[in-house]
């Protein structure tokens, strides 16, 4: 509901309903969020999707556009490609479809590859530290733990795209 609803059913300010909103937001990101979004299981999540068709992937990722009210400052950053203001959120699922990963801190507009390149999940990815080592053998490559992005997502050894 709207900030002056809410103010108006518990006969409050606006800015009050605003600090409150901002305290469970930050509450639930240091306290919540790391008991819900987890990678978990790694080996259930890999047999998942090995049973589905793909062998040693540790999930799948992509972003969508989280419409918000346009903002009065920088306005135009948050204007996404189908002209609405936007936030972008980039999650990281398991073969169940369950957050493993997620990261909303960019506006709209900006790219998919971009929100990626500077996640926290990139770096613990580049760094080989968000996965067990755990690498299986096709053909006579080795192959490590992927995730599956769309054509966005930029290819590496680690995330593989359609072609």
């Amino acid at each position: 509901d709207s900030y002056r609803s809410v103010a108006n059913h518990f006969g409050v300010g606006k800015s009050t309903v605003g600090v409150a909103v901002m305290q469970v937001a930050n509450a639930i990101v240091e306290l919540l969020l790391s008991k819900v979004v987890t990678l978990g299981n790694v080996q259930a999540i890999v047999d998942g999707f090995a049973a589905m068709g793909f062998p040693n992937c540790g999930g799948a990722i992509d972003g969508t556009h989280i419409p918000i009210l346009g903002p009065d400052h920088q306005g135009s950053q948050y204007i996404n490609r189908k002209g609405y203001f936007s936030m972008v959120l980039q999650a990281l699922v398991d073969h169940k479809g369950r957050f493993t990963n997620i990261n909303v801190a960019w506006p709209g507009k900006v790219h998919d590859a971009r929100v990626f390149r500077n996640s926290g999940l990139f770096r613990w990815l580049q760094e080989g530290i968000y996965f067990p080592d755990q690498k299986i053998t096709v053909g006579d490559v080795e192959m490590p733990i992927v995730i599956l992005g769309d054509p966005a997502y930029p290819l590496m050894p680690w995330l593989m795209k359609p072609y």
